[in-house]
């Protein structure tokens, strides 16, 4: 008869002594309950245009900071935009809010101090939010 190697015995005996409680504990366990249904998030007809609305604010929210306007109006005009009109879509959400970000942070990266340039392109998105917001409202609003 072939002695096994005391290790080899050990690791043998392990998995002896090891199988029946694994095969109880499968047992016991319960199955996990199926993942919940992802929340389909359907894009709104006006999407593009509150997007590029984000984007607006974003830019004359810096804008007018860089000018010497202490205020942080459009910044809460768009926390008012997301409250209202996201409130369980956290994706669409995320993409407003990065499309504000990305309109601050475009003129953050041209204008470092407030010129003749700086303030005719905050009037410019002034006027295109202006729009922008009246023809939303005017074709979806209720």
């Amino acid at each position: 008869m072939k002695l096994i190697p005391r290790l080899g015995c050990l690791t043998l005996l392990a998995l002896l002594v090891a199988t029946p409680l694994a095969a109880q504990s499968t047992r016991q366990q319960q199955p996990a309950p199926p993942p919940a249904p992802a929340i389909e998030e359907k894009p709104a007809p006006y999407d593009l245009q509150l997007t590029r609305l984000a984007e607006v604010l974003g830019s004359i929210q810096y804008l007018r900071t860089l000018c010497g306007a202490p205020t942080s109006e459009w910044r809460s005009s768009m926390q008012q935009l997301l409250d209202a009109d996201t409130g369980t879509e956290p994706k669409r959400r995320e993409r407003l809010t990065a499309a504000f970000n990305r309109g601050y942070r475009s003129f953050a990266a041209v204008h470092t101090s407030c010129t003749d340039a700086a303030r005719t392109a905050e009037e410019r998105y002034r006027i295109e939010g202006a729009t922008l917001a009246t023809e939303i409202a005017a074709r979806f609003g209720n």
